[in-house]
């Protein structure tokens, strides 16, 4: 009687023992990735949507919660067409907007000549503003001259 005990009482160990060895192995793989710093405002629910975006494929978030955004898109060549609700720095690269993760990834995979790609303004079905409908929208490139080109479609 006491062994059917012991041996479902080592069951649960271990199958809990593996579940904590899965939860660290994906806490380890997540922090191995780039780090990216975002900066944005306190009240921005949508920024605090894309950057769970960006933790769940991989990527470190730093948030740096400030009082003056456009400073911060001004320190780094954000043209003022091109601006959004929050501002991420990752590897050299400026990331304005609802990038999506996987377009983050490729600039940083492929280095393009570039200072940083954006979503402008906060289009509908993009990274962090998913909701009741999802609106085409453009990944714009651009340089610290303010040329822009189309990076991407989504």
């Amino acid at each position: 009687m006491n062994g059917g005990r012991i041996r479902r009482g080592v069951a649960v160990c271990a199958a809990a023992l593996l579940a904590c060895a899965a939860t660290a192995w994906t806490h380890e793989h997540h922090a191995e990735g780039p780090v990216v710093s975002v900066y944005r405002t306190a009240t921005c629910g949508c920024c605090r949507n894309w950057e769970e975006h960006l933790r769940t494929h991989g990527f470190r978030v730093e948030s740096h919660e400030v009082d003056d955004l456009q400073a911060v898109k001004v320190r780094h060549g954000v043209p003022a067409r091109l601006a959004s609700c929050h501002t991420a720095v990752v590897d050299g690269y400026v990331v304005e907007g609802h990038v999506p993760a996987d377009l983050v990834r490729k600039v940083l995979d492929e280095r393009p000549e570039v200072a940083g790609i954006a979503v402008p303004g906060m289009p509908m079905g993009s990274p962090g503003m998913e909701g009741p409908r999802s609106d085409p929208y453009e990944v714009v490139s651009f340089d610290l001259a303010g040329n822009t080109s189309v990076y991407a479609r989504r």
